[in-house]
């Protein structure tokens, strides 16, 4: 039968490259509106085709990991619905350990039990080439991987924080210049005044030339300046903060994915916009794009 292999060990060993968008690891699983577990893997064909989910069902049956097609599965973006899907089948699936080989009988009898268990499995054969997931009938989606493809792009947000972008001290410092001051300052000087007799007189008595000299003293008297200093309120300061927006322009490269369709042969494929190319060889992504389909 054909093996089925963990997407995670397929990523590793081929370096497959599905992208975030393809593989439903970790996303938590929901039957209805009620969580029933978490998403642990998947297992695929060696050529990259999803058959089955791992998924661990904790929210019914502690420690109990079952395998669901992935044709049962509703994948949104915020989770992974299996909205069929009950708890009695749940319990009565076979229980998944990392590692095991899901045999063919597995298969079968976990396959009748989420058919209902009288339903009839339609096509259940053994062909040489492996189990036959029917992928000839369209009309059977069990094992058909829901066609949801989410293109991805990269946008810019802006993260702000408020970090300290300098300091200012202020301060007073002492700043000298030399200033005039005219001020007027009084004086005496002493006047002399002299009168000449018209009429000369004579001295009575006998008197000699320099005899009994007198001497008068007058003293005369000036102001001065003092000069003093005295402080004045000249200006006030206060001080505070307000905030100024300005616009700055940051860029970065950003990427998004764009839809890429390889053909093989002479095929149209209706809204597909892309240049058309022609290859004799399918490539891991057609057949993860048109056979497995990615999850959104």
């Amino acid at each position: 039968m054909a093996n089925l292999i963990p997407l995670a060990q397929l990523q590793a060993d081929h370096n497959y490259d599905f992208g975030d968008a393809f593989d439903p690891t970790g996303l938590p699983a929901y039957a209805g509106s009620e969580k029933v577990g978490t998403v642990r893997g998947a297992l695929s064909e060696d050529g990259g085709k999803l058959r089955y989910l791992i998924l661990d069902v904790g929210g019914w049956f502690s420690a109990k990991q079952v395998l669901v097609p992935v044709g049962l599965a509703r994948i949104e973006d915020d989770g992974v619905y299996v909205d069929s899907m009950t708890r009695d089948q749940v319990k009565a699936m076979s229980e998944y350990r990392d590692g095991q080989e899901y045999t063919y009988e597995t298969q079968v009898a976990d396959e009748r039990v989420l058919r209902g268990g009288t339903e009839t499995i339609p096509s259940v054969t053994m062909p040489a080439s492996g189990y036959d997931y029917r992928d000839y009938d369209e009309a059977d989606t069990l094992y058909k991987t829901p066609q949801k493809l989410q293109l991805l792009e990269e946008r810019l947000q802006v993260n702000k924080q408020r970090a300290v972008a300098g300091s200012v001290e202020i301060g007073k410092r002492v700043e000298t210049r030399t200033e005039n001051v005219n001020v007027g300052l009084e004086h005496e000087e002493l006047v002399i005044e002299r009168t000449a007799v018209s009429e000369p007189r004579p001295v009575e008595g006998h008197v000699t030339l320099g005899d009994g000299a007198q001497t008068m003293r007058v003293d005369l008297e000036a102001e001065t300046a003092q000069l003093n200093k005295q402080a004045f309120v000249t200006e006030e300061i206060e001080i505070g903060k307000r905030t100024v927006t300005e616009q700055q322009t940051l860029s970065d490269t950003v990427g998004r994915e764009v839809l890429d369709v390889t053909r093989s042969g002479e095929v149209t494929v209706d809204g597909d916009t892309t240049a058309t190319r022609t290859t004799s060889q399918q490539t891991v992504a057609d057949v993860a794009d048109s056979d497995a389909g990615r999850r959104g």
